[in-house]
């Protein structure tokens, strides 16, 4: 097979013949065999039920139906396990993304990229979502050196052997991208068209948000501290434990010099709090993540497939 075409679905019944037909219209001129990997991520409205009917209908639709909702992270992950391809693409569902630019993405990795992403460079979102969304991108360009501009976009597509290589759990999936360059391989952009959401509503929210943050911390600990840790959240750690220090040392002076009592002071206790938190991030930190990185946790159940 040479191309995987990986969609997650949640909850997008009214888009799904759609996104087929305008990926049938783009992939059938290509001179490359296909299939497609639907992934139906615990959806309430009727949308395993199109995907079953376009299953009986066509031999190139297969279609992995997830117990529960699990996240986008575990549907792209049981679609990677499921997917053939030499080169696997990833589209979301809502018809946001432009299929027509797929051929492009393909193009740059038969040229010798490993990991292509499209870039939104005139987003069709909400104001908030945009400037989130420019604010995010700025950061992880700043603290992992990648060139991206738009990390978190639906559309890539991936060589295969990246999708052997690197494991996602969790919110990882976003950061796929800066993993793979992290590990040495080759990693593009081009610009590509974005539109509007037509039906339903947005999966986006403040919550989100946060979680792409957290998410984040533990790329940047993956790919420029997971050798070193300490250094991670040394910095706050030793802030914490110096200020903790500090006040404790002032207030000892006071104490041995008889000027006021310290044992019902506020002050005490803040010191005593940031010693213990200054030592907890130093010496524990992240080795949560650190294990669970590790880990080899399978994050979704399988209710069925249609192969």
């Amino acid at each position: 097979m040479d191309v995987s075409v990986v969609i997650p679905v949640h909850n997008e019944v009214q888009s799904l013949k759609l996104l087929f037909q305008s990926l049938d219209t783009v992939l059938k001129d290509l001179a490359k065999s296909y299939e497609y990997i639907c992934v139906d991520d615990g959806s309430a409205d009727g949308s395993f039920q199109i995907l079953e009917d376009m299953h009986k209908q066509y031999a190139h639709v297969r279609v992995v139906q997830l117990r529960k909702r699990s996240g986008k992270s575990a549907a792209l992950t049981a679609g990677f396990h499921y997917a053939q391809g030499r080169a696997i693409v990833t589209i979301d569902a809502d018809l946001q993304d432009d299929a027509a630019a797929i051929p492009k993405l393909l193009q740059e990795i038969d040229s010798g990229q490993d990991v292509v992403c499209g870039w939104r460079k005139f987003r069709k979102d909400s104001f908030v979502k945009v400037i989130s969304s420019w604010f995010f991108n700025i950061t992880i360009r700043w603290f992992t050196g990648t060139h991206l501009h738009d990390i978190n976009t639906g559309l890539k597509v991936y060589r295969a052997a990246v999708l052997q290589e690197i494991e996602i759990y969790g919110g990882l999936y976003r950061f796929l991208p800066v993993l793979a360059a992290q590990a040495g391989f080759r990693v593009a952009e081009i610009p590509v068209h974005h539109y509007e959401r037509r039906f339903g509503k947005s999966k986006y929210g403040a919550s989100k948000l946060i979680d792409g943050f957290l998410d984040f911390l533990t790329v940047l600990l993956l790919t420029k501290y997971s050798q070193k840790p300490a250094h991670f959240f040394g910095g706050a750690g030793l802030l914490s434990f110096s200020v903790g220090f500090g006040i404790s040392l002032y207030l000892s002076i006071e104490w041995f010099s008889g000027v006021h009592p310290i044992g019902n002071r506020p002050l005490f206790f803040l010191g005593i709090l940031l010693l213990i938190v200054g030592v907890q991030l130093i010496s524990l930190g992240l080795l949560g993540e650190v294990l669970i990185s590790g880990q080899k946790k399978k994050t979704y159940h399988i209710r069925r497939i249609l192969d």
